[in-house]
């Protein structure tokens, strides 16, 4: 049977500055009283206030569970969950990075089909009944999960992170507004444009793209190159702001319908064994993932050195190829990204465990669509070249 290509995302995107200001209106639409899922940083910038005010202008009700802290963890999911339920809410607000939207999506979901959260990991248990609305608003560029139907829940007894992927987890509204991220400190704008970059590259390199998610994939890797230093060096460009909002939107679109690779498939084990956020560790390995991958993947990765430098135009594919990969090495130097040495993992520890991690890390699937399909001894040599990895490179034409 023929395979067709297939474009999920939410039913509404509102984007653009000031787009917050509609929560309460698309809130108000759906559902009477609302848990709004947040950070206590967002609480101290005044944003979750800000969002309850916006709610009540529409008679909407609210409560707010802060204890998002980190990675999503099991135990954040089941405090929201009962929270919502005591207080009686019938609709999902997700105020922040990924880790309060994936909690957000995890309480949707749970909230009307019931189970833990780990039973629907690898489509044991499918989410049958409609979930609870959840209205995502992102305050970082950088995961894109408000445009994802996927969660990734870190299991506290066993250190695994969870990848659920089913079409009820994905959020009805996002509402992306680049405003909210004139806040992010330059080390989140870093390791979270990092990561929307991850997601473009490995969403045109999957083997499950297609022409429309290579098409959004190709825009949001244009957008995030040109605009992720500006965005860094000042933090107060609105305009570099609004592209990188725009690019991990569109990234978020592009691998959620077709899929991430060997980056991610490796970097979710080293968070959930060593606390490293989601955006550092895939900036940790992209470079030497795409050294693995290059020469199952010239042309594409040719396409990414072209965006990179216009002369890349005249190169052929393979000097084009090459460019892609120093380009994105001279990134992470100029974004002052560790390796994982120097993020302070302890070698021996670390070292103890790249079986355990390279295991987990083909059990999660993601590897299966690298351009280059990895095995676990290959995944182990990585996770060793990638703890010392050197991102200075070779003058960049």
């Amino acid at each position: 049977m023929e395979k067709h290509a297939v474009l999920h995302m939410p039913q509404t995107i509102i984007y653009g500055r000031h787009a917050f200001e509609k929560v309460g209106v698309e809130v108000a639409a759906k559902g009477r009283k609302a848990l709004i899922i947040s950070d206590k940083v967002m609480d101290r910038l005044g944003n979750v206030n800000d969002c309850r005010n916006y709610l009540s202008n529409e008679y909407v009700e609210s409560t707010v569970y802060l204890g998002v802290e980190s990675e999503p963890t099991d135990t954040y999911v089941t405090e929201a969950l009962d929270l919502f339920s005591k207080g009686n809410c019938d609709i999902v607000i997700s105020l922040g990075g990924g880790s309060c939207i994936d909690t957000a999506k995890a309480v949707a979901v749970l909230a009307t089909n019931g189970g833990y959260i780990g039973d629907y990991m690898g489509g044991t248990k499918i989410a049958e009944n409609k979930p609870i609305p959840h209205i995502a608003i992102p305050t970082t560029a950088g995961t894109g999960s408000e445009a994802t139907d996927a969660t990734i829940i870190t299991n506290t007894t066993n250190d695994v992170k969870m990848m659920i992927k089913q079409p009820s987890f994905m959020p009805v509204v996002a509402i992306v507004d680049p405003l909210l991220s004139l806040s992010s400190p330059t080390h989140v704008t870093s390791a979270t444009g990092i990561d929307a970059l991850s997601h473009a590259i490995e969403g045109y390199l999957s083997k499950q793209s297609h022409p429309m998610t290579d098409m959004i994939a190709l825009s949001a890797m244009k957008l995030i190159v040109e605009n992720i230093r500006m965005a860094y060096k000042d933090g107060e460009n609105i305009d570099a702001r609004e592209a990188m909002s725009l690019g991990s939107l569109q990234a978020g679109m592009a691998f959620s319908n077709s899929s991430v690779c060997l980056v991610h498939g490796m970097s979710r084990p080293i968070g959930a064994l060593f606390h490293v956020p989601h955006g550092y560790s895939n900036a940790m390995l992209l470079p030497a993932v795409l050294e693995f991958s290059k020469e199952a993947s010239i042309g594409r990765l040719a396409d990414l050195g072209k965006i990179f430098s216009a002369d890349a135009q005249n190169f052929s594919n393979e000097e084009a190829a090459d460019l892609a990969v120093s380009s994105v090495k001279k990134l992470c130097l100029d974004l002052n990204i560790p390796n994982l040495s120097g993020w302070g993992i302890d070698r021996q520890e670390f070292e103890s465990v790249t079986s355990k991690m390279a295991g987990d890390a083909l059990a999660s699937g993601s590897p299966a669509n690298n351009p280059r399909v990895p095995t676990q001894m290959e995944i182990e040599d990585l996770y060793h070249i990638c703890y010392a990895y050197e991102f200075a490179t070779e003058n960049v034409r």
